[in-house]
């Protein structure tokens, strides 16, 4: 690595001398306006347009700076059409997701810049590890969908590019600062040189987010930075960036059956609990998941032509961390502390620890010749190497002498993902133009070690020792119609694929089911939309239809993560409304709404006399049929007050239709049910100038959360076992009433905040 980075500064420096000369030479300084528009030809190979037959909602960073005031990106983004969000804590800060049109994380592709940020093994972003990073962004689009092709993950339930903040042309310095419910606190310094010379810039940011969170010990400490540094001249853009987070969590991920919330409330948590021998409840205090991540990426954007322009990246991730869990009655041979096989239990701590990189480089060659044709021809070449180890650092009652860090399993994963994809949109006639995006990905993927799992019926640890590969042609088209300045429709049909993440090699390896499939997905979309001076609309209609997909059981393995398997047949049917109105000044109203119908065909469960029974067709787990959002803002010189309302029906826990299940011991009826609800927040703030104080602007506020307290769960698991009753007929039963776990979301609370510029 050392002699990557070796080369990475000779590159660097070859790159920047000759622009250093040309810069002491040339005493004028360039368009400032220009400087943006170089930038943003980053983004313009993955984004789409007004051209584009996707559907898709482009955030700026106005509308970011509205909404962020700690809370994680799938809480910034929740009031878009048909997304849901989770938060183990409860509170939006600390480990949180994003789910579009039911889909899970791994299947929304996520780039910065057009670099991946995707986890190689999961598919998925961990939040958490890029503390404050909406504060660094200019803008971001979300596509619903497949939509266009881009670097890195597969997407099947959207993609999300981001582009980070422009280097600015005047120095500033700003402040935010943000504080509230659960001791949450949000602290942002931000600051920028300008252009110096007219050609350099820096600009950075600082950041410390915490909070205990809502459930019980669920607290979050974030430090992160964020730093570039650039060049610019008449046709070139040259920008080192640099952003580093780091994170200490208290688990929260056990979630908890009602039976338990009964019991302890909605806020309790049962991670680190463990008793002492009079019976004595203790939480261990360093039950925390801490992991450090730095990113690298070099970008140039070189403008060739006026018709064409080049952009590259280099990029390097740096990924390292750990999380500590205290484990009680455990059996010694799970850790190799027991040779003899005397099968001795004891309480002990181990850590589970991670070590990565990831790196590569993205480029496109962006063509437009301003009358009717725009191309591009892009791709990208990824290396993951990731380390997993775990380690015992304490045993109540050895058997056998612990040596200190005993580690008692170490597996590596390597993974390459390589792509090529070209795109052409075409005007051929008024108003008229195709679209066609073909890609074509290839990825390995080799898993080999140790692991920390036991084959009870052979008495020996499981071993990885697997290679695969895969490739994937993923082709896209699409017709977009002008019919006049205020109405367009268009249609697009797309195929796209998706390898197997890690998780889904290891639960079905330790499931002792057949190794996963790769999954493929057609998406045929059809819209239309309007837009007049005071009223904007439109409609989507989306069909996606799967083979092989995976998809949520509603079971969550030792980690708490949610295990996803093959599906052969399913499909999402939905159709997304928005609309804005904007009839005076000082009002606008926005809403979208997104009905859906998503079902896996010919669903199968195991019942418990080893039979299999056809359950027929049923909903796909955490895919709600309704979700609707409506925003009323209300502006007057520096007041802004907005109210912002969410409603989402009730979500299935498992694909096999049942609403509960029932409880063995007691007889009695256990639900398993995300159940509908409809929350309201309210933000106001105002802004004001202060140059006689020394400042550009003050905005102070407050957001109040969740106004009417409702009372509902934003995620949740189930796995119970299937049987005949006496009458015959198949019900979920569980020996228990602790066999279905819900995180709950807090009810009431709020952020005061505050947000200066110098």
């Amino acid at each position: 690595m050392k002699t990557c980075f070796k080369a990475l500064g000779l590159w660097v420096l070859t790159m920047t001398s000759p622009l250093t000369a040309a810069a002491q030479e040339k005493a004028a300084k360039i368009d400032t306006t220009k400087i943006y528009e170089l930038e943003d030809v980053q983004v313009v190979a993955t984004r789409a347009t007004k051209k584009t037959p996707v559907a898709f909602t482009n955030m700026s960073s106005e509308q970011l700076k509205a909404v962020n005031f700690g809370q994680d990106v799938p809480y910034l983004l929740s009031l878009t059409p048909s997304v849901t969000m989770t938060s183990d804590a409860g509170n939006g800060i600390g480990y949180t997701s994003l789910r579009v049109r039911g889909t899970d994380p791994s299947r929304i592709n996520i780039t910065a810049n057009g670099v991946p940020m995707n986890d190689a093994e999961s598919a998925q972003v961990f939040w958490v590890n890029m503390g404050d990073f909406a504060s660094s962004v200019q803008s971001m689009q979300i596509q619903r969908g497949v939509g266009t092709s881009t670097n890195g993950a597969g997407a099947f339930g959207a993609t999300l590019n981001m582009q980070t903040e422009n280097v600015g042309t005047q120095p500033f310095i700003g402040l935010d600062v943000s504080g509230g419910s659960y001791y949450s606190h949000k602290e942002t310094l931000r600051f920028g040189t300008g252009l110096l010379g007219g050609h350099w810039g820096l600009q950075g940011r600082l950041s410390n987010i915490g909070s205990k969170g809502y459930l019980d010990r669920a607290s979050t400490k974030l430090n992160s930075y964020f730093l570039q540094a650039g060049y610019f001249s008449d046709n070139t853009s040259l920008k080192l960036i640099t952003f580093n987070s780091m994170e200490e969590t208290y688990h929260a991920w056990n979630y908890t059956s009602k039976y338990e919330q009964k019991l302890y409330g909605r806020t309790y948590n049962s991670c680190g609990e463990y008793r002492d021998e009079q019976g004595n409840v203790h939480y261990y205090k360093d039950q925390t998941d801490n992991y450090h991540q730095q990113n690298y990426q070099l970008i140039l954007n070189q403008v060739l032509t006026d018709q064409l322009n080049l952009s590259t990246a280099l990029h390097y991730t740096k990924g390292q961390g750990y999380y500590n869990e205290y484990k009680s009655g455990r059996t010694l041979f799970e850790y190799d502390l027991d040779n003899a096989q005397t099968w001795a239990e004891s309480d002990l701590i181990r850590q589970k620890k991670m070590d990565n990189d990831f790196f590569g480089a993205v480029a496109s060659l962006n063509y437009n010749n301003h009358e009717n044709v725009q191309a591009t021809i892009g791709g990208g070449w990824n290396k993951y190497d990731g380390d997993h180890f775990g380690l015992v650092t304490w045993v109540k009652n050895p058997v056998e002498e612990l040596m200190p860090n005993h580690k008692y399993y170490d597996n590596n994963t390597k993974k390459t993902d390589a792509n090529i994809y070209g795109k052409l949109t075409y005007d051929f006639a008024a108003g008229l133009n195709a679209f066609v995006d073909l890609q074509y990905r290839h990825i390995g993927v080799k898993m080999h070690g140790p692991t920390d799992e036991i084959d009870w019926d052979a008495y020996k640890r499981i071993v990885y020792n697997m290679e695969e590969s895969y490739d994937f042609f993923n082709p896209k088209l699409g017709l977009n119609y002008d019919i006049n300045s205020q109405n367009k429709v268009y249609a697009s049909y797309a195929i796209a694929h998706k390898e197997p993440t890690r998780n889904n090699f290891e639960n079905n390896i330790n499931a002792e089911l057949e190794m996963p499939k790769a999954e493929r997905l057609n998406d045929l979309e059809v819209g239309y939309k309007y837009q007049s001076a005071i009223f904007s609309g439109g409609a989507n209609l989306y069909w996606m239809d799967y083979k092989d997909q995976f998809v949520l059981t509603g079971e969550i393995d030792k980690l708490g993560e949610a295990i996803t398997r093959n599906l052969p047949k399913s499909y999402r049917l939905g159709i997304e409304f928005e609309a804005a109105l904007k009839p005076v000044s000082w009002f606008r109203w926005d809403a979208n709404a997104t009905w859906a119908k998503n079902r896996v065909k010919g669903i199968t469960v195991m019942l418990t006399d080893k039979t299999v029974a056809d359950l027929g067709d049923q909903p796909l787990a955490f895919s709600p049929d309704w979700i609707v959002n409506n925003i009323f803002t209300f502006t007057y010189k520096g007041f802004t007050g907005s109210i912002q309302s969410q409603y989402v029906s009730d979500q299935y826990m498992t694909n096999t239709g049942f609403k509960s299940y029932i409880d063995t011991e007691s007889n009695s009826e256990v639900g398993m049910m995300l159940e509908g609800h409809f929350s309201t927040n309210v933000d106001l703030s105002y802004r004001f100038t202060a140059k006689k104080w020394g400042l550009k602007d003050v905005t102070i506020g407050m957001t109040m959360y969740n106004l009417f307290s409702a009372k509902f769960d934003n995620n949740g698991w189930a796995a119970p076992k299937y049987a005949k009753n006496a009458q015959g007929e198949i019900q979920a039963i569980a020996d228990g009433l602790w066999n279905a776990g819900f995180a709950p979301s807090a009810p009431f609370n709020m952020m005061a905040h505050l947000s200066i510029n110098f």
